[in-house]
């Protein structure tokens, strides 16, 4: 019997940025059903389901209750839990379920209301219980002052700047601007970063992402859909530690060895990946995974951002949708829209910010502070 292989056959994404009135199962819905259209399938031929958390609705049992209301009724459905690398996490599960033969046709789907839905000091404060909750929680410290304590170490240690990351900010709102979706579209220059709002040194309010309301899904199935045919080819995924206090080194957070798993599985070298959807909550984020992965020396990710490098004629196009940085981040969908973008770029279905042709894309997110590490690698099929 040949073991199936996990296509991408449908795509889902609202525009991200503040939908007042909206819930996090109202956001999914759109995007789901988004998905199930690009994939040409209706909801009966749904037979698994996976779901990201939303800290707006922390429900127990998050994928049963979407299935009630989308009206779903899948053979397997799972929620998971991994912050930020949860959204790949999900469509690497969604990969081995379609492999083992469990599921035909499995849809992933995440969204959550977190700009509109909450207030901020609630957002700060539940963001915040990554940390550890006896030596780090207690002492005040949020998300952005956790990655700047990673962003000090990390330019001291390799000699990048401010200026090198504000470079990578700039690099994504040049690429938001390109979609109608994207949640940040204004003009932004090295100058804007510097000069924006210092929110924990060395980062400034232009280096973090912004928070979002909006949702993304994907359809896997076993069979090809209708469109170019995008498979997901290798996956891999790292866990060195969970929190910053027991990191041991900021130049090995665990991503190029998650990143070395998928290609592996893969059987594709990191010199054919020809696009990039990588997580970038924070400029410091983008440049660290960059680098560890090996697609960036180290200290020298924003000298190839300034070279065109990542653009989308470049030898790398990243995150041609704007990434967290300027798409925007509504939590585990923030991390989907990586992926939905990879497949559209790959498939040639990206419109206007269409990059150069491709067949190998590199998808990888990172959840915690930097603890979590999920890799993907797509590829498209003749």
């Amino acid at each position: 019997m040949t073991t199936p292989v996990p296509h991408l056959t449908g795509v889902g994404l609202t525009p991200f940025g503040r939908h007042d009135g909206s819930t996090a199962l109202g956001l999914m819905a759109q995007a789901a059903q988004a998905a199930l259209d690009d994939a040409g399938c209706s909801r009966g031929q749904i037979d698994g389901l996976l779901c990201g958390y939303a800290t707006t609705l922390p429900h127990l049992m998050l994928s049963t209750l979407f299935a009630e209301r989308f009206a779903l009724r899948p053979a397997y459905a799972h929620s998971v839990q991994l912050g930020g690398a949860t959204g790949a996490a999900l469509l690497m599960l969604a990969g081995d379920l379609v492999r083992a033969g469990r599921c035909r046709r499995v849809l992933v789907v995440a969204g959550e209301n977190r700009l509109s839905g909450q207030a901020r000091d609630s957002a700060i404060q539940t963001l915040a219980q990554v940390g550890d909750a006896e030596m780090e929680v207690p002492n005040g410290a949020s998300v952005p002052a956790y990655y700047a304590l990673l962003a000090a170490r990390y330019l001291h240690e390799t000699g990048t700047t401010e200026a090198d990351l504000a470079e990578l900010a700039v690099l994504m709102r040049q690429h938001a601007q390109a979609h109608p979706g994207a949640q940040l579209r204004s003009p932004l220059a090295v100058a804007d970063v510097l000069a924006s709002k210092p929110i924990a040194t060395p980062l400034k309010l232009a280096d973090c992402c912004p928070i979002s309301d909006g949702a993304a899904a994907l359809v896997v199935s076993a069979d090809p859909g209708p469109g170019p045919r995008v498979v997901l080819r290798g996956a891999g995924q790292a866990h060195l530690h969970q929190h910053l206090s027991a990191m041991q080194s900021v130049l090995s957070c665990g991503a190029g060895a998650a990143a070395g798993r998928a290609l592996a599985e893969a059987g594709v070298a990191l010199a054919q990946i020809d696009h990039l959807g990588i997580y970038d909550s924070f400029t410091i984020t983008l440049a660290m995974l960059l680098e560890e992965i090996g697609l960036a020396p180290r200290g020298g990710s924003a000298a190839m951002a300034r070279a065109g490098v990542f653009g989308p004629q470049g030898a790398l196009p990243l995150n041609l949708h704007g990434g967290l940085l300027s798409y925007g981040h509504c939590g585990v969908a923030g991390g989907m829209a990586h992926a939905v973008e990879a497949v559209l770029q790959l498939g040639g279905r990206a419109a206007s910010r269409q990059g150069r042709p491709g067949t190998h894309a590199l998808v990888h997110a990172d959840g915690g502070v930097m603890s979590s590490h999920v890799s993907l690698v797509l590829s498209r099929e003749s």
